[in-house]
C-alpha cells in the first residue's frame, strides 16, 4: 500500500508540473521561489511520517538519503545548464526541458533501484561492486575537477545526438513545446528542443549509474531509496531558476561531492568486508549524516568566500528575478 500511494503520488506531481508548463513562460524567481518551498516541505514533511511510523532508525536512513540525493542533483544541474545553454534553449522552454529530464530520470531510477536491489539480494559481492562504482566516480569528478573539465559538455560528441541527426532532419528554429513538425515536403523533422531533451535523459543514465549505489550505501530497503530519489528529482525544476546564478558560484561543490562518494564507497566496503569478518568496523548511519552535512558546509562556505567578488551589481539583475 505504501508503495502504491507513494508512486500515485509522484505520478499525481508529475501531472501537475506538466499542466503547469502547458505554455511556456520565463520562471520568476518568486514561482521558483514558492515551488522549491514546496519540494524541501514535502520531503520533509514525508520523513516525518516515515520517523513516527517506522523509527528513528528508519527515519535517519531516510533525511540521510535525501541529503545525499539533494547535493548530487544540484551537481547534476551544473549539466543541465550548460545542455541548455549548448542547444540555446528559450528561457521559457526551459522547464519543459527539465521536466522531461525529470520524468526520464525518475523512470531510470526506478529501473536501477530494482536492479540494485535484486543485485543485493543474490549476490554477496554487491556491495563491493557497489563501493567500486562510487570510489571510481569519485576519483573521476576529483580529476576532472582539478584539470578544469568538470563543467564541459560537447553536444556534437554525444551518440544520442549525432543518431538522431542520422534518421532525422533537425530544424534550425525552436517550435514551442513541439518535439516534431511536418515540414513543407511532407517530412517529419525534429525540433532543436527534441535534442536538448535526448540530451538530457542521456545524461540521465550516468546520474543514475552513480546516485543509486550513493543511497544504497546508506540503506538498503529499496522502497527509501526510491523515495529519497523521487523527492530529489520532483524539485530539481523549480530549484533550477533559484539556483540558476548560485550555481556559477559554488566552484568548490565537486570537490565536496567527491569527498562524499567516496566516503560512502568506504562505507559500502566496510559493510560487505563486516559480513565475512564480523571484528571489522561499519559507518554508523548517523555518522554518516553528519560527516555528508559538514562536508557541504564547508565547500559552500569556502565556495562563497572564493567568489565573494564575482557578484553581480544589484542594477545588472533584471527586475522580475530580483
Amino acid at each position: 500500500m505504501l508503495w502504491a500511494v507513494t508512486i500515485a503520488g509522484v505520478l499525481a506531481l508529475l501531472v501537475l508540473d506538466f499542466v503547469v508548463t502547458r505554455k511556456p513562460h520565463e520562471v520568476t524567481i518568486k514561482e521558483a521561489l514558492g515551488w522549491s518551498a514546496f519540494y524541501i516541505a514535502l520531503p520533509l514533511a514525508f520523513g516525518g511520517f516515515i520517523w513516527a511510523r517506522f523509527g528513528s532508525g528508519e527515519g535517519v536512513d531516510y533525511l540521510t538519503g535525501y541529503v545525499v540525493e539533494k547535493s548530487l542533483s544540484v551537481d547534476n544541474l551544473f549539466v543541465f545548464m550548460l545542455l541548455l545553454a549548448a542547444f540555446a534553449v528559450p528561457t521559457a522552454l526551459a522547464q519543459r526541458v527539465l521536466l522531461f529530464g525529470i520524468t526520464g530520470a525518475l523512470i531510470l531510477r526506478g529501473i536501477f533501484i530494482a536492479l540494485g536491489a535484486a543485485a543485493l539480494q543474490t549476490l554477496d559481492w554487491a556491495f563491493l561492486l557497489f563501493a567500486a562504482i562510487l570510489i571510481f566516480t569519485a576519483i573521476k569528478l576529483l580529476r576532472d575537477t582539478i584539470q578544469g573539465h568538470d563543467q564541459e559538455v560537447d553536444i556534437s560528441g554525444m551518440r544520442s545526438v549525432r543518431l538522431l541527426r542520422r534518421f532525422m532532419p533537425v530544424t534550425d528554429e525552436y517550435h514551442g513545446t513541439r518535439l516534431t513538425i511536418r515540414q513543407d515536403d511532407g517530412r517529419r523533422a525534429l525540433t532543436p528542443l527534441a535534442l536538448a531533451v535526448v540530451a538530457v535523459l542521456a545524461t540521465d543514465i550516468v546520474f543514475a549509474v552513480d546516485s543509486v549505489p550513493a543511497v544504497f550505501g546508506i540503506t538498503e530497503d529499496p522502497y527509501l531509496v526510491f523515495a529519497t530519489n523521487a523527492f530529489a528529482l520532483l524539485g530539481l525544476r523549480a530549484l533550477y531558476f533559484v539556483l540558476h546564478a548560485a550555481l556559477a558560484r559554488l566552484v568548490h561543490l565537486s570537490y565536496g561531492l567527491a569527498v562524499i562518494l567516496g566516503f560512502i564507497g568506504l562505507k559500502l566496503a566496510l559493510h560487505w568486508a563486516h559480513g565475512i569478518w564480523p571484528s571489522v568496523p561499519v559507518i554508523p548511519t548517523e555518522l554518516s549524516l553528519i560527516v555528508i552535512v559538514i562536508v557541504l558546509t564547508v565547500v559552500t562556505l569556502t565556495s562563497l568566500r572564493a567568489t565573494r567578488n564575482a557578484l553581480p551589481a544589484k542594477e545588472d539583475i533584471p527586475a522580475d528575478r530580483r
